[in-house]
């Protein structure tokens, strides 16, 4: 009996729980706002692809929508914390952190690519990583797909995007494996890097909510859907991928 009343007191409380997120006025989302184009500070404010997103995602869902600032590391344990609601910051969907958060369908694809230093013909290849000093954010799939695949190369783990790449500018890192979008940006705003045309990996990235929070996922998943549907999305995207 115990545990038959236990049951229905926990299947309450997660209604409950969902019903307040449906009904909530405002969200909390976090962000690390150091990957352009996705999404950055200029002038002070939160701009990107990400950022002009979801801020439309809230304006339909009639939610204000509060931004937090948390370093990649710190956004899938705000949410399973508590703390946020929603993380999107150039999240790719893997297995790993599905099993302790909920993704939205994926609304971009993109990949890991390798940036080398412009002129060093050491590196032509991901095969040349081996034995190279390589820069990576900490917490990003970077770190793992590195270990996994070139366990001899030498990683310096970083907290921003920005460290990741000066490293590599400087000369105190032999290359850097990031996100397409955030490494073209950089190349073509800097200088003085390249990208190697061989893509690492083919990701998708989401949306992510806390975990149970269903309600919530399917509203953002039928919002975007229906910016989809009516251009809006694609003029956002044009907007921060106009060579695509």
């Amino acid at each position: 009996m115990k545990k038959i009343i236990t049951s229905i007191i926990s299947a309450l409380l997660l209604s409950i729980s969902l019903v307040g997120i449906s009904n909530a006025t405002s969200l909390t989302v976090v962000t690390d706002a150091t990957f352009p184009p996705l999404e950055f500070k200029q002038d002070g404010k939160l701009t990107g692809f990400d950022i002009e997103l979801f801020n439309e995602v809230g304006k339909r869902l009639d939610k204000t929508i509060k931004w937090v600032q948390v370093d990649f590391k710190g956004l899938i344990p705000s949410l399973v914390s508590g703390r946020a609601d929603v993380a999107i910051s150039g999240i790719y969907i893997t297995e790993a952190r599905a099993k302790v958060v909920d993704f939205t369908e994926s609304y971009l694809s993109g990949g890991l690519v390798v940036v080398a230093k412009e002129g060093d013909n050491s590196i032509k290849s991901a095969q040349d990583l081996k034995g190279k000093k390589v820069s990576v954010q900490i917490g990003t799939k970077s770190v793992a797909y590195l270990k996994e695949h070139f366990p001899e190369t030498k990683l310096i783990e970083v907290e921003k995007n920005q460290q990741m790449f000066n490293l590599v500018s400087i000369g105190r890192a032999d290359a850097s494996v990031t996100g397409k979008p955030a490494a073209y940006t950089y190349a073509n705003a800097r200088g003085g890097v390249k990208i190697l045309p061989e893509q690492l990996t083919t990701e998708k990235y989401g949306i992510a909510v806390k975990k149970g929070t269903g309600n919530l996922k399917d509203q953002i998943n039928q919002v975007i859907t229906e910016m989809q549907l009516d251009g809006s999305y694609e003029k956002i995207y044009q907007k921060w991928f106009p060579a695509s």
